[in-house]
């Protein structure tokens, strides 16, 4: 019996049977086609709850990806936390550009009425119009996942990652006191999103455990107590994305509770599923830049199908998707997903 897209991601989070594995994106999905065919573009589709969610339906609509995922940016929570951020133009996205506690976490603390600041209105205003649009339209039972920082990312934004990097050795009682910090703005984050009709939160939160210069003690006895206490906090699907080459962290970090874990195309799939064995389920991997962004559809359509093979549990960019990626590319990644089903029978 075919399952909707909703029903199909969330029982293959739950590690329950489906009829066919999800194609969709976790990671943004504005692109400039899009853009021009909705009339929703950067960086007004950033502070526009309306224009944040038209184009966020939009890469359902046009390229039969299975899930509405939004926002476009990492910078949300940085903000409210007081960095100074730059909105980025039409193909550019949002980046930090200050970083207010890069002498250290003294006058570090979580703002009164979390919610009520900054662009978080703005998400959880184009959270309700996504669940009106795709509960009671021709989208119907189409998942939603809100994109939101995780606290290293956060963390990163707030003291600069060269700083936090250098405090996981020589001043760990810092490193401890962001990431715990930001622990519970992101679980407060989360909650809330759900709270307001979000199906899943993926948090990409990569900058400093993709990094080689971070001592893989830290993941274990700094970072995994913080991210084991959102996955318990949290109440709904989470998803974690890293970013890099993160194949020895994989065992440790499918220990916290994610319902998966999303990879970039540096990792094996093969290796990856030995790692986190059923603990989480696996999602990845096809290159956004090398073959999304400057490859042709019959490209996608090879590389998606050998991920399929290798066993990826839900198929998908291996991270955010460029700007002027094709449509035609992103169509392909559906298409690949369907016709590997029809050669298997």
């Amino acid at each position: 019996m075919e399952q909707s897209p909703k029903k199909r991601l969330i029982s293959v989070l739950q590690g329950r049977p489906i009829d066919k594995i999800p194609c969709l994106s976790i990671t943004q999905t504005g692109t400039v086609e899009l853009m021009d065919a909705t009339g929703s573009a950067w960086p007004a589709a950033h502070s526009d709850p309306e224009k944040m969610a038209t184009l966020a339906l939009a890469a359902h609509k046009f390229t039969g990806l299975e899930a509405v995922r939004y926002p476009y940016c990492l910078t949300v929570l940085a903000e409210i936390m007081g960095c100074n951020v730059r909105m980025g133009t039409k193909e550019i996205q949002p980046s930090v550009l200050t970083h207010p506690f890069s002498d250290g976490p003294e006058k570090l603390k979580i703002p009164e009425n979390l919610i009520e600041r900054g662009r978080i209105p703005v998400v959880l205003k184009a959270t309700e119009i996504l669940k009106a649009r795709t509960e009671n339209g021709t989208d119907s039972e189409i998942p939603l996942i809100a994109g939101m920082e995780g606290p290293l990312t956060v963390s990163s934004h707030l003291a600069e990652i060269k700083n936090c990097l250098i405090w996981t050795i020589k001043k760990p009682e810092y490193f401890d006191t962001f990431v715990e910090t930001c622990t519970e703005i992101c679980i407060e984050y989360a909650n809330t999103l759900f709270e307001h009709g979000a199906d899943v939160v993926c948090m990409p939160d990569g900058g400093i455990v993709g990094s080689r210069m971070m001592p893989s003690s830290v993941l274990e006895y700094s970072v995994k107590p913080f991210y084991k206490r959102f996955c318990k906090k949290v109440k709904g699907p989470k998803i974690l994305h890293i970013c890099g080459d993160i194949g020895d962290s994989l065992k440790s970090l499918s220990e916290c509770g994610f319902d998966a874990i999303s990879i970039e195309e540096k990792v094996s799939i093969k290796a990856a599923k030995e790692s986190i064995g059923d603990k989480a389920r696996l999602i990845g991997n096809v290159s956004p830049s090398g073959t999304l962004l400057f490859g042709t559809p019959d490209a996608v359509k090879a590389e998606a199908k050998q991920c399929l093979s290798d066993g990826v549990d839900i198929l998908a960019p291996g991270c955010g998707i460029a700007p002027r990626t094709p449509l035609a590319n992103l169509k392909a990644l559906v298409e690949a997903r369907n016709e590997w089903y029809e050669e298997k029978d």
